[in-house]
């Protein structure tokens, strides 16, 4: 009956820099930052991970707590610019919020799990953990059509962008790198997906939190140019600081990359 209902209890948390949905990305990937799944004690967990330290990859069943609404129809990231059912595609704006990601396990610590390529936000309840099986779970060049003509672009840094990610990442802006490789691998300059802009020719800008990064596509292949501050020097003179970072943009534009 539509009525029913199924109430599940989190198993645990994910814990992670990534807090912001921009900064998740869409697939499980090598960009991701490092996050750690913590379960609850109490609840006879540590014999459930008996054997899970001979498994390289897991499936993690999770909640998209941040979600409040489900939408029948959904833009895809990338590969087609009209909206499709979201039961044809991994959206997050679905009618129960659970979620799926195929992670890898780097190590286990009692009822803490370390996990990289994971595109999970902080905070996520734990619903589920089941082992990656190889002959069961992949089905290589099985795609979706509105996948199968999406371009991947390379990304590559200049060396004033690497001095500048590496500055950054000393000051705690953890996911800069990250989010430049998932926005600009497909449709970079897709306006209706993210936040960028033409400045000219063949140079663009795109908006990350209140950092900016200016890029060039040239036949297939993105370059981020430079990283820039996306406050004017008026809004660094104010005294006003929403995000609290506006101490690291100062000091950042001192500095010679």
């Amino acid at each position: 009956m539509a009525s029913e209902k199924i109430e599940f209890t989190p198993i645990g948390y994910f814990k992670s820099s990534q807090v912001h949905p921009y900064e998740a990305g869409r697939q499980p990937d090598s960009h991701h930052a490092i996050g750690t799944i913590e379960l609850q004690s109490g609840q006879n967990f540590e014999q459930a991970l008996t054997g899970l330290e001979g498994c390289k990859k897991i499936w993690v069943i999770f909640s998209f707590h941040r979600n409040e609404h489900w939408n029948p129809m959904v833009l895809p990231p990338r590969g087609r610019n009209t909206k499709i059912g979201v039961f044809a595609t991994r959206s997050p704006y679905r009618p129960n919020s659970i979620g799926m990601s195929c992670v890898d396990v780097v190590r286990i610590d009692k009822l803490k799990i370390e996990v990289s390529g994971a595109d999970i936000l902080d905070g996520s309840p734990i619903l589920d953990i089941k082992p990656y099986v190889a002959y069961a779970d992949s089905f290589p060049e099985v795609e979706p059509e509105w996948l199968q003509e999406a371009e991947k672009h390379t990304v590559t840094f200049s060396e004033s962008t690497e001095k500048a990610l590496a500055y950054l990442e000393n000051q705690g802006v953890d996911n800069l790198r990250a989010f430049l490789q998932h926005q600009l691998e497909f449709e970079p300059t897709n306006s209706k997906k993210k936040r960028v802009k033409v400045l000219a020719g063949d140079e663009f800008i795109i908006a990350y939190r209140t950092w900016r990064a200016v890029f060039s596509l040239v036949q297939g292949s993105v370059t981020v140019l430079r990283i820039e501050s996306g406050y004017s020097a008026k809004d660094l003179e104010s005294a006003e600081d929403t995000y609290a970072d506006k101490a690291i943009h100062r000091n950042f534009l001192k500095q010679a990359f």
